[in-house]
């Protein structure tokens, strides 16, 4: 009973969230909706002194993370920036290789730092003007844009400042450059196996004729060609951003040791500046992203960044409030019987990354947060995990990678908030293109496997 009770809540969720209702509402109702069948008289201190907490305690950690984000995006989006860096790449790969053109775009915009959730936004546009020329049929656009911006440049690329690897960061102490070898292994299987899907995919919708659609819903205003930025200089903020976060990754630790203490009006204040540093590195490389680009596009900018700082802080609330809320939800069914049950199974798995693997991604997908699933798994079991590491001698940036990769994977269900977003920008629905997007997600999750292989056959990281 105590197993269905957990497995009621997740499918509710799952089910609410397909049905296009806020997680943000429905996340605590799963949650307390489960603690009501298990003990009502839980109800209310749970709430509080866990789903709360949780909440509030993930908003704490990553809020700036998610804001500075969406800034830095909504700047790289009003200064044409992501138009210019968009026609580069099509006139590069040309338009026949719409697929390929899409992905790279996303690619270069998520690991640059640009929020995966504004990503969606810039790029649609012009991936329904590039699919609609060349015929591809656009119930394939959410897959593409997943594949460049919801996989390998999320938590598989080393060095990538998206919050699912800067996470294990603070419970390894570890940086977001660990274990680069198994990075790039595992963001070449990804990319080649989805790319191999969805050309597939799209030489099967040609040979039966079908085109890129007709009564389609959301469909952007046709491109039409404008003076933009050279491309170099819009590409600019993203390198700097990148460079920045290595730099100061290792520049504040060295700068203030692994702790900090300081005392003011007879106060002393401790920070724990080693389960930190790479939050501290990431929002110090984004805000130098965003002083860059008002550096080389203040004029564009300015006239309009009032209402664009609004729009990102809004997207970087709803956004954060999508997994936190996740995140409390994720943390009340960790406390249930029926979650014992299921912990209790992973915990027999002997091998200790194919453990970490297995337990953070079945999180990931109970709560539909690659964030929020991760931080449950590793906040209840990171000592397990770094214990069995240490005692088959695996490093702890090996730890990272897979933790990080993992979160990614099965995270992408229906209820997920990203997939959520991306197919109400694309006017799709679940039943459209959702098909597509889960094969990716399968992708994801075989790679973390692969990358496992990889490390025990090689023993490089």
């Amino acid at each position: 009973m105590s197993l269905l009770v957990v497995l009621g809540a997740l499918a509710f969720l799952m089910l609410v969230a397909y049905r296009g209702f806020s997680v943000i509402l429905f996340a605590p109702a799963a949650a307390m909706g489960a603690v009501l069948l298990t003990d009502p008289s839980l109800v209310p201190p749970l709430f509080s002194s866990v789903f709360m907490e949780k909440m509030v305690g993930f908003i704490k950690n990553y809020f700036p993370v998610f804001m500075l984000g969406a800034v830095f995006g909504k700047l790289i989006e009003l200064s044409g920036f992501s138009k210019s860096i968009v026609a580069a790449v099509i006139g590069v790969l040309g338009r026949e290789r719409a697929v390929l053109a899409i992905v790279v775009v996303c690619a270069l915009l998520t690991y640059g730092g640009v929020s995966l959730f504004v990503v969606v936004f810039a790029v649609y546009p012009f991936a329904a003007e590039m699919f609609r020329q060349s015929g591809i049929p656009k119930r394939l656009i959410p897959c593409t844009i997943a594949l460049g911006a919801f996989s390998f440049t999320m938590d598989a690329l080393p060095g990538t400042p998206q919050i699912q690897n800067i996470i294990p960061t603070t419970f390894f102490k570890t940086t977001t450059w660990a274990a680069p070898i198994l990075g790039v292994v595992g963001a070449a299987f990804i990319l080649t196996v989805g790319l191999t899907y969805i050309e597939s995919r799209r030489r099967a919708a040609q040979a039966s004729g079908e085109g890129y659609g007709a009564d389609l819903q959301n469909e952007p205003e046709p491109f039409e060609a404008e003076k933009l930025p050279n491309p170099w200089i819009a590409i600019l903020p993203l390198v700097v951003v990148g460079v920045a976060n290595f730099f100061l990754t290792h520049a504040i630790l060295r700068g203030y040791g692994q702790a900090h203490e300081v005392t003011l009006a007879g106060q002393t204040v401790v920070t724990k500046v080693g389960s930190l540093a790479a939050i501290w590195a990431v929002q110090g490389a984004l805000l130098l992203g965003i002083l860059t680009v008002l550096i080389f596009a203040w004029r564009p900018v300015i006239t309009r960044f009032a209402e664009g700082s609004k729009a990102a802080v809004a997207g970087a609330l709803l956004a954060s409030l999508n997994t936190a809320s996740e995140y409390g939800f994720g943390a009340i069914i960790a406390l249930l019987p029926g979650f014992v049950l299921i912990a209790g199974a992973l915990e027999t798995i002997p091998n200790p990354l194919i453990n970490e693997a297995i337990s953070v991604t079945v999180l990931a997908g109970i709560t539909g947060s690659a964030s929020g699933g991760m931080s449950i798994a590793l906040a209840a079991m990171s000592d397990t995990f770094i214990a069995g590491a240490e005692a088959a001698k695996i490093p702890l940036d090996v730890l990272h990678r897979v933790a990080a990769m993992a979160s990614g994977g099965m995270d992408t269900l229906p209820h997920n908030g990203a997939v959520i977003t991306l197919l109400a920008v694309t006017g799709l629905t679940h039943r459209q293109a959702y098909k597509d997007i889960f094969v990716i997600t399968l992708t994801k999750t075989a790679a973390v496997f692969f990358v496992i292989g990889f490390y025990y056959l090689t023993g490089i990281y």
